[in-house]
């Protein structure tokens, strides 16, 4: 087995870099994170393949700045695997590609059925690749040499599987699709913050009344604050469930609290101070959280349709087969040709007129990129038109 390096400092950094700006063609990136371990999304690893440099692996922290990397490889194209997965964390160090490839999108693209890393390894190169520390505390200093290793095939052979891909996609003409598609994931704004990200706690549906909520909403924020200062996942301080039994328990004493069996986690009794006080702050809050919110502009579930839009129901019933069987045609999943979400914002209130080029429009508008517009605009009018025409063999009606 190869003994494997990490690079911790500008002066190691800087030699890389230069080795790898002497390398040629793409390069291969890819990132190791913490997640479920850590709070933040940072990486703690960095990954980096290039054809006559070799594989070089960074430790993004104590490096810090990571400009002689950005300006060695900063003009050519990047071959990651799940690139929207790696792209934040990457531009949290200023480390942007100007183009990239995603061979996870590019399989989806091309219909595999298996979509990984390693299966897509396997499926274009017939090597298999261990997958034993993808779950792996990141952040876990110093790094034993098998999870270097592991870490360090995860680019070994992307640019080959890049290659393999690219043929495959030249094959089945699609290779102007991948390019659009690779484009939007490089250029996708970050989704906007949640204006209530405390409801996202795990059973609060069992917690009833407002000032019960108000409780859950103060120990969710104590969580947060707590977790963000450790650098710790929040689940590993106190789990959602843990938060919403003191919740349905209501306590009346601290010690209550701690005497608790539900109320669990490496800080339930450390930082149980912490935890009384949120409860006592969320009782006796005024501005009392509603036991529900508006939806915004989010549609009802489609099952709901027959009853509150009879027209949509049908619309929708007859466009979803059609874009269906276009997917197949294809030869890639139907999400990949257009997301469900498009189809039924479209079906629920079409634009008029009712053609090819107002859909487009309409999909455009919602994110569609333009060769999905070119596969499914005339396919959608076709359907919508379909589901408002009576059956053919419907009795006359009487002159």
């Amino acid at each position: 087995m190869a003994e494997y390096v990490v690079l911790a400092d500008a002066v190691a950094l800087a030699e890389a870099a230069d080795a790898l700006a002497a390398g040629h063609g793409p390069v291969a990136v890819d990132v190791e994170r913490a997640s479920g371990f850590r709070y933040s999304q940072r990486a703690y690893l960095i990954q980096v393949f290039r054809r006559g440099a070799g594989v070089f692996l960074f430790d993004p922290p104590p490096i810090g700045d990571f400009t002689a990397l950005q300006r060695a490889i900063g003009d050519v194209e990047w071959v990651l695997h799940a690139a929207s997965q790696d792209l934040p964390s990457l531009r949290e160090l200023d480390l942007v590609p100007p183009t990239i490839f995603d061979t996870e999108l590019a399989a989806r693209l091309l219909g595999h059925e298996r979509v990984g890393l390693g299966a897509v390894v396997e499926d274009t190169l017939g090597i298999t690749l261990a997958k034993a520390h993808s779950a792996s505390d990141w952040s876990t200093r110093p790094l034993p040499q098998s999870w270097l290793e592991y870490a360090a095939l995860d680019v070994e052979h992307l640019i080959d599987v890049r290659d393999a891909l690219a043929a495959e996609l030249d094959e089945q003409g699609k290779t102007a699709f991948a390019a659009e598609e690779f484009d939007a994931v490089l250029n996708r704004l970050p989704k906007p913050a949640r204006e209530d990200p405390w409801r996202r706690l795990s059973g609060l549906h069992v917690v009833r009344g407002r000032k019960s909520l108000a409780v859950a909403r103060s120990l969710w924020l104590a969580r947060e604050e707590y977790a963000q200062q450790q650098d710790i996942s929040p689940g590993r301080l106190v789990p959602d469930r843990s938060l919403v039994a003191a919740v349905l328990a209501d306590p009346k004493s601290k010690q209550e609290l701690a005497a608790m069996r539900d109320f669990t986690g490496r800080a339930s009794r450390t930082q149980l101070d912490r935890w009384w006080s949120a409860i006592e702050r969320g009782r006796a809050e005024t501005n009392l959280p509603p036991e529900r919110v508006s939806g915004g502009d989010t549609l009802p579930p489609p099952r709901a349709w027959s009853d509150r839009n009879p027209e949509a129901d049908a619309r929708l019933k007859a466009a979803r087969p059609a874009v269906e069987t276009a997917a197949q045609e294809l030869g890639m999943p139907t999400e990949n040709l257009l997301t469900p979400e498009m189809l039924r914002r479209v079906a629920w209130a079409p634009p008029a007129p009712l053609d090819a080029a107002s859909v487009g429009d309409a999909l455009l508008a919602l994110g569609a990129r333009p060769w999905q517009i070119a596969q499914t605009a005339q396919v959608i009018v076709d359907a919508f038109v379909h589901s408002v025409q009576p059956p053919s063999d419907a009795p006359e009606t009487a002159s």
